[in-house]
């Protein structure tokens, strides 16, 4: 376990190269106290999942069908965790990463990876504290001989209190089956406690949706810290998930992501839900920045 620690007066991170260059933490110095924007976790944590931010990366969410077509051929993907009876969110945040630089403010981490099924990437990651504020910033470059439909996101667990609000403009949104792929898509007028156009609490019960029709920008907001945080995100991460699972969960997640689960396999061409074809030697760079007021 290697956990890397960087502070800037205002803001503080613990990075994990080791476990898929999570975080372990981010907080802010806030009326005179350190206090979490995300979950805080024990850095010596063995799982990905009791992290406070993971990369997705090639691609986020489930992927049914043991894998996808593409150009005539069908690729296959392995599970990857005994407890998901599908593939999920890649590999990048299960990979050990190696630390490129490093300086008080800022910390670089690069991974070749070689799977899994088809993909075979190089990938960059840089977490850089900006005021009280985190800046997070990945690109990958597709090293296979073929195209293929890559994907990413961002996965930060924010902490939840009971007067914890959202504000998140969508569309429409994706509903799930009890195996967590999509049911149905409708439109967000029809699930007024998931309407997120304006600031509201997280639904009193089990959430994890995933919308659409965002325009990169939300604030989440603690009236009882007298803390908030804005989200900008880059251009490729138009959509999000929110996944919290009961009122009393001290944490929800929101993770803005290039495309819904199971991109890959739903109706249409994979592009048309917001995954990217790339070429050999083509590249992605996908960007969000959480910034506390």
């Amino acid at each position: 376990m290697t956990a890397i620690g960087l502070s800037n007066g205002d803001a503080r991170i613990v990075v994990r190269p080791d476990l898929g260059a999570g975080l372990c933490a981010f907080d802010v110095y806030h009326d005179g106290v350190w206090q979490p924007i995300l979950r805080s976790v024990d850095p010596a944590t063995a799982h990905p999942f009791a992290l406070s931010n993971i990369l997705l990366l090639p691609f986020s969410g489930r992927v049914s069908g043991g894998g996808f077509a593409l150009d005539g051929t069908f690729h296959s993907l392995p599970r990857n965790l005994e407890t998901e009876p599908y593939p999920i969110h890649g590999n990048g945040f299960s990979a050990a990463w190696d630390v490129a630089s490093r300086s008080t403010d800022a910390v670089t981490l690069t991974l070749s990876s070689e799977g899994p099924g088809p993909f075979c990437y190089a990938a960059r990651m840089t977490y850089r504290l900006q005021g009280a504020g985190l800046v997070m910033e990945l690109s990958f470059v597709n090293r296979a001989k073929i195209r293929l439909p890559y994907g990413a996101g961002f996965h930060p667990w924010f902490v939840r209190e009971p007067d914890t609000t959202l504000r998140a403009p969508a569309g429409g949104v994706w509903l799930e089956r009890s195996d967590h792929l999509p049911r149905a898509y409708e439109a967000i007028a029809a699930h007024p406690d998931m309407d997120f156009n304006s600031p509201q609490p997280l639904p009193a019960r089990w959430i994890n949706s995933w919308f659409d029709g965002w325009n990169g920008k939300a604030r989440i907001d603690w009236p009882g810290r007298r803390l908030a945080a804005d989200l900008k995100a880059s251009e490729a991460l138009r959509q999000y998930v929110v996944f919290s699972p009961a009122a009393d969960a001290d944490f929800f997640c929101f993770e803005p992501v290039t495309h819904p689960v199971d991109a890959f396999n739903l109706p249409g061409k994979p592009e048309a839900h917001g995954l990217t074809i790339l070429g050999p030697g083509e590249g992605l760079t996908v960007s969000a920045t959480i910034a506390a007021l």
